[in-house]
């Protein structure tokens, strides 16, 4: 509660500060002020508009983030454990992972048109590479005598995956799923704003294209909100995968 409190302290001075400068030392034209980025943003609740461009950019950060999710931790543990696939591979992924991913989207819109599909492709495409690279690292960094144990003493690759190549790497796999959170979201941001009539990328430049300011803070708020909670859907699933975390935590808490 005490970090709770600090962090609404700080909150509040940081927005107090805002609107005392506002209009006063820096042109509202620049940076508006709280309370009109609270109008606009209250505005958008009222009539709904908000709430129907936030699910649509939801939905294409968090599909996109579950396929290039799934296929990054997929093919991450496949390639960890075929080393010579990987080794004759490797120039390719790091071709691949070397392009800017959104130099990809006037690609996509090519392939996929200007619909929700392409979003969702582009965010799944920036979300796989962060998951796989991450989670290829983990299977490579198991204790190779864990491996060399499990075999002596019978097990096959299914029991070594289960038992010692997943529980090593899962740590590894959860820090690429946080660093994606805010990358899916610029997927799918990033791809509203090349080319689309709706989400929350198409409230930024639709504001933007008018000069409201306001209106570009409010988008970026709700941007904010989305992001922290598919982080907080992430941490959630993180506690639920790796529940002796918590306990250390705890224990260096009671400590």
């Amino acid at each position: 509660m005490k970090l709770i409190a600090i962090r609404l302290t700080i909150l509040v001075i940081f927005l107090g500060f805002w609107e005392l400068v506002s209009g006063r030392i820096i042109d509202a034209f620049f940076i508006s002020s709280p309370t009109k980025i609270a109008v606009v943003f209250w505005s958008w609740v009222i009539d709904g508009s908000l709430f129907y461009h936030a699910a649509i950019t939801a939905t294409e950060a968090f599909v996109g983030f579950a396929l290039g999710a799934v296929f990054g931790i997929v093919l991450g543990i496949l390639l960890g454990r075929a080393t010579r696939v990987a080794e004759v591979l490797n120039p390719f992924i790091v071709g691949f992972y070397s392009i800017p991913k959104v130099a990809l989207a006037p690609l996509f819109i090519m392939w996929f048109g200007i619909g929700i599909e392409m979003k969702i492709v582009l965010t799944g495409t920036i979300v796989f590479f962060l998951v796989f690279l991450n989670t290829y690292t983990g299977v490579r960094s198991v204790s190779p005598e864990l491996t060399v144990i499990l075999r002596l003493m019978g097990a096959n690759e299914s029991e070594l995956l289960r038992k010692v190549i997943v529980p090593s790497a899962i740590t590894w796999v959860f820090a690429g799923l946080r660093l994606s959170v805010p990358y899916a979201i610029i997927g799918a941001i990033v791809g509203e704003i090349i080319a689309s009539n709706r989400g929350l990328g198409f409230l930024l430049t639709s504001s933007s294209s008018q000069f409201d300011t306001a209106g570009v803070f409010a988008a970026l708020v709700a941007i904010i909100a989305l992001s922290a909670i598919l982080n907080l859907l992430v941490s959630y699933v993180a506690a639920l995968a790796m529940p002796w975390q918590k306990n250390t935590k705890q224990q260096e808490v009671a400590i």
